[in-house]
């Protein structure tokens, strides 16, 4: 007989671990080439050993063809993220779809990559179930919405009967 698989296996392990990767290198990465390089290299610090030698320079120092390629790498793994959930039929969370821009694939990183603001269109901005997170991509200059979750008050004809219509049936009934 074969033996049975336990309970609390995960079907498609490798693929998750892949996507999982996949998103934290492009967020690092991202981060790397975004981020001023004072932050992750300081230049004022005198190094010791051959590596201060080297002819090749650091990926973070201040080189702006550095940060190009970063941020390309990045996007380059995010749309290998994208291809390989597509491609196996995985869906992807919605709080790590947000992360993406969908239409140049760079990773949004608050202040760094976008700018988010919250919206609302409704006269006077008296609803609050319409406020709308607004997401800009500063590499496209793109703009995603999302719907932020308030919830939306029933309708009249769902509370407590109170201003329902009532069926002619029903009336007859009372009268």
């Amino acid at each position: 007989m074969a033996k049975g698989k336990g309970s609390n296996a995960v079907q498609n392990r490798a693929i998750y671990s892949r996507l999982s990767f996949l998103q934290q290198a492009a967020v690092m990465l991202s981060t790397l080439g975004s981020s001023p390089s004072s932050d992750i290299n300081d230049d004022s610090k005198p190094t010791d050993g051959p590596s201060s030698s080297s002819s090749q320079p650091c990926p973070t120092s201040n080189d702006p063809r550095a940060e190009k390629s970063l941020d390309a790498l990045s996007r380059r793994l995010t749309t290998d993220l994208r291809a390989v959930s597509l491609k196996t039929r995985i869906r992807l969370q919605p709080a790590v779809k947000q992360t993406m821009c969908k239409f140049c694939d760079s990773v949004l990183i608050e202040g760094q990559s976008c700018t988010s603001a919250v919206e609302n269109r409704s006269k006077g901005a008296r609803k609050p179930w319409a406020d709308v997170l607004v997401r800009r991509c500063h590499t496209c200059g793109r703009e995603r919405r999302y719907p932020v979750s308030a919830p939306r008050p029933k309708r009249k004809t769902e509370r407590n009967g109170v201003g329902a219509k009532q069926l002619p049936s029903e009336q007859e009934k009372k009268g």
